[in-house]
């Protein structure tokens, strides 16, 4: 073999070693390519309020750690329309995810509501001890429906703020009630107290204070401040009538494009954002309800014998929900077991 012939083999192995390189480039780009995502995901919520600058940061987070394979494109605000909207936009792909009330979603997984089951709760103590053992469940439920969550966001409880002393049920069958247009849960669940509620969007509440359409609205002390409500109510009902919390959902199917290395990223850094934000929700829900005292509005204290009316009304509105199938009678059970135990003293609210 001459000097030529070395050449002329050394030459194509030298052109297969470099398409070889170009192939493992092409490839890999390719594959980068597939990975990456840009969520796209929308939400009622005013990009103003504190809690969004959390879900912001922890976006920003997951795009660095991720070296820009998963992005986070957010629409504040409502300009994506309402919870319902965003779900149908999420279903033909327009989106691929939603900060979204937790109510909205029970039509993928109606025992999620089992939080909303009207006076459940007497404190946070017992919200922090039941949602260590259920909110597992209620993860499941909706991904095994397609629905992939990152934590519960607390929204706190919900009093009923009105333009009359609202003390007795009598009082509150009386009242015009306001109730998200969106969410199907706490409509059910007013209407089996006997009240006929009128629905509004989020937009509409202050108005229809205003002009008298509606004179009473269950929320959280936060959101009535934020909203401005509070320049619209006299009373409050020194009673936590409802837990109420958001969710943060994703459709499985996007999701699961991108690789499990980056998934499992998402899911850490979201789930720390709502952790926290759930933290710093229950501190504002109490630094405002201070502040709405500090602004004159009254409250209302029932006495025990309206409470007990209460109760056993709220007991009855239980039952027809499980009897109509809106919620099971095990997740039902489940809560009551796990209340049961932490008022006879058996757990706490701290971890087991």
């Amino acid at each position: 073999m001459g000097c030529n012939d070395l050449k002329f083999i050394s030459a194509r192995t030298g052109l297969a070693i470099t398409k070889l390189m170009l192939t493992i480039l092409i490839c890999t780009s390719l594959n980068a390519t597939a990975f990456a995502r840009t969520f796209k995901i929308a939400t009622e919520a005013p990009d103003g309020l504190f809690f969004m600058k959390t879900v912001r940061a922890a976006a920003a987070l997951i795009e660095s750690e991720t070296e820009g394979r998963v992005k986070f494109k957010i629409y504040p605000g409502g300009v994506q329309g309402d919870d319902q909207t965003v779900l149908r936009k999420i279903k033909i792909g327009q989106l691929h995810g939603g900060m979204v009330a937790a109510g909205s979603l029970t039509r993928f997984y109606p025992d999620l509501q089992v939080y909303n089951l009207p006076l459940s709760f007497r404190s946070y103590d017992e919200v922090d001890y039941v949602r260590q053992h259920l909110d597992s469940i209620i993860a499941k439920g909706l991904k095994d429906a397609g629905i992939i969550t990152f934590g519960l966001g607390e929204m706190g409880f919900a009093y009923i703020f009105s333009n009359a002393p609202v003390e007795s049920v009598a009082d509150v069958l009386k009242s015009k009630a306001w109730v998200p247009d969106s969410d199907p849960t706490v409509l059910n669940i007013i209407r089996t107290f006997g009240i006929s509620p009128i629905p509004l969007k989020f937009a509409d509440v202050l108005p229809g204070l205003q002009t008298g359409l509606i004179d009473a609205v269950a929320s959280p002390p936060v959101l009535v401040v934020a909203a401005q409500w509070h320049t619209r109510v006299k009373y409050v009902t020194e009673v936590p009538f409802m837990y109420t919390y958001a969710m943060m959902m994703m459709d499985q199917k996007p999701f699961n494009k991108i690789s499990p290395t980056d998934q499992r990223t998402v899911e850490d850094k979201l789930g720390r954002a709502f952790a926290e934000i759930g933290k710093q929700v229950r501190q504002a829900n109490v630094a405002a309800y201070n502040a709405l005292l500090g602004q004159r509005i009254a409250v209302v204290r029932p006495s025990e014998e309206d409470m007990l009316v209460w109760q056993s009304k709220s007991e009855v509105a239980i039952s027809k929900l499980v009897n109509s199938g809106l919620v099971s009678s095990k997740i039902v059970a489940l809560l009551q077991k796990h209340l049961s135990e932490f008022r006879a003293g058996v757990g706490t609210s701290g971890n087991e």
